[in-house]
């Protein structure tokens, strides 16, 4: 049987699903449709047994349960999914996501089997190797029902990746906590030689800290010694960080390009309404800091923040000899979409 075949009535669904908007058209609202026209498709090929493991209740506590190490996790996974529905499951993926955003996703994905050459070389640890290091432990989660009414939500998330999309009314409300990072920062062995997944976001974040004058780094440099770990980890909620850094009112024009950059880096993970709701979003919430932390040189361990009044970006680079990349987007009040859909959500579910 043709794949086209085996995929017909998923295949049409999403089809339809996207036949409905056009570039002309699309905004948030038509980001939330899609999103739930495509999950309604995937959740109708799975099994009854996998819907029950891929399904929460809106307010579960699982929903703000997220993490980015090599966990057991909830969910279900895509090393349980036919070829069928991993095919739909990366079709909600990238519902949520821009191009470039799907293919540092499903490239970080495949950094698992590099890990697993590289540690597994020991037959004798080989399989609780492969059990930690398998690039299809990665989980889809639906919170809710997803419709064009009432609040749902949806996460991918494994090792290195966690993606959390809250929508409301048809409305896609936050795409944060949204996480992406790389173990190995650069393969140095190998056919992918070369490969820097989060690269682009390394090399930007130094091209503005050597940009800085010595007066503007004294004061956008924040310690000494980079941090281990990002300071917010996978905190459920966050608050802005203290000392804030170098405000962009004390940069030059080029430099806040720069600046723009990095931010446009970050966002534009995302599908294009995304970034730009969240483009517009920054713009308007006044001054915006830029902090860093360790050495400026490749190699050196290193850490850096953007952070307005509603966002923060993290970004740091000093595990496994500064070459294990971690890098993140928060919303202060708007992960999981808290801001906009209220308590009163929570209470009604």
């Amino acid at each position: 049987m043709h794949l086209a075949q085996r995929l017909s009535v998923p295949f049409l669904g999403i089809c339809l699903a996207l036949s409905s908007f056009t570039p002309s058209k699309v905004g948030a609202h038509d980001a939330g449709t899609q999103m739930s026209a495509i999950a309604k498709v995937f959740l109708a090929a799975l099994t009854p047994e996998q819907k029950a493991k891929a399904c929460f209740e809106f307010a579960a506590e699982e929903r703000e349960n997220w993490h980015f190490i090599p966990r057991e996790r909830k969910g279900l996974p895509l090393k349980e999914m036919t070829p069928q529905q991993r095919l739909l499951a990366h079709a909600l993926l990238n519902t949520g996501l821009s191009f470039r955003g799907s293919a540092k996703a499903v490239t970080i994905m495949s950094l698992e089997e590099v890990l697993y050459q590289m540690e597994g070389a020991d037959e004798s640890k080989r399989a609780a190797v492969r059990e930690k290091r398998d690039p299809e432990k990665y989980f889809v989660s639906i919170f809710g029902e997803p419709a064009d009414k009432g609040a749902w939500g949806w996460r991918v998330e494994g090792h290195h990746l966690s993606l959390n999309f809250t929508i409301k009314d048809g409305q896609m409300l936050r795409a944060t906590p949204a996480f992406m990072g790389t173990n190995p920062g650069e393969i140095r062995q190998g056919p992918l030689t070369g490969l820097r997944v989060l690269g682009v976001e390394e090399e930007l974040g130094r091209e503005l800290v050597k940009s800085l004058t010595p007066e503007q780094f004294k004061t956008a440099f924040v310690a000494t010694e980079a941090p281990k770990e990002m300071i917010t980890a996978a905190e459920h909620k966050v608050n802005p960080l203290s000392p804030a850094g170098l405000v962009d009112s004390e940069l030059n024009a080029k430099q806040k390009d720069m600046l723009t950059r990095i931010i446009s880096e970050y966002i534009d993970r995302m599908r294009p309404e995304i970034a730009e709701a969240a483009r517009a979003e920054f713009k308007e919430s006044g001054p915006i800091y830029f902090a860093w932390a360790g050495g400026k040189e490749r190699g050196e361990p290193h850490y850096y923040r953007v952070q307005g009044k509603t966002f923060l970006l993290e970004y740091d680079n000093t595990q496994n000899d500064a070459n294990h990349v971690h890098s993140v987007w928060r919303s202060f009040d708007g992960d999981f979409g808290r801001d906009l859909l209220g308590e009163h959500v929570k209470k009604a579910h």
